[in-house]
């Protein structure tokens, strides 16, 4: 290749560059106004985020005591919660321990009841066997025997027999 055509491609692709450069300045420029645009619409609103970003960070802070606060109440409350069960359980043992000892002694005290009652029954019907032996029976012994004698000095005494209208109760048992 020859320096002229060397040369007229070089002028060719200086001129292309050149053309590149125009226009990447004037993309520049329109970046430029749009970004100026923008910074026009944003700073208005900048206060209003600086404010909120101030008030988010103050409700940030205060959500953050209140959530210590409430975190130190709540293990407070577990802690009261956790000794009230514990003494709970402990008086449930003891409650459990007394109705479990006054179940037993209710239990002996009425084995004991039931004891003494059927010793008490035994010894009154021993009392009653031995009234109506050595009492009851020698008195209807007597009883027969006095209706008997009677019966006898009546007949004796007649001398006939009485009619069965004229029977007494202590006789109509003889006929």
């Amino acid at each position: 290749m020859n320096e002229t055509t060397l040369l007229y491609v070089m002028a060719a692709f200086v001129i292309i560059s050149a053309i590149a450069l125009c226009i990447q300045a004037g993309m520049l420029a329109g970046i430029y106004k749009t970004v100026k645009s923008m910074q026009e619409t944003i700073n208005p609103l900048v206060p209003k985020v600086e404010s909120l970003v101030e008030k988010t960070s103050a409700t940030v802070e205060q959500s953050g005591r209140q959530i210590t606060e409430i975190t130190t109440r709540a293990s407070k409350i577990l802690e009261s919660s956790k000794d009230i069960l514990d003494s709970t359980k402990r008086q449930v043992a003891i409650v459990e321990d007394l109705v479990g000892d006054a179940a037993v002694r209710a239990r002996v005290q009425m084995d004991r009841a039931e004891l003494v009652l059927d010793d008490t029954l035994s010894r009154a019907h021993e009392t009653i066997a031995v009234f109506h032996d050595g009492v009851m029976r020698p008195l209807r012994e007597i009883n027969g025997l006095a209706a008997g004698i009677r019966a006898a000095l009546g007949a004796l005494g007649r001398g006939n027999r009485p009619t069965p209208d004229r029977a007494t109760s202590d006789e109509e048992m003889f006929i």
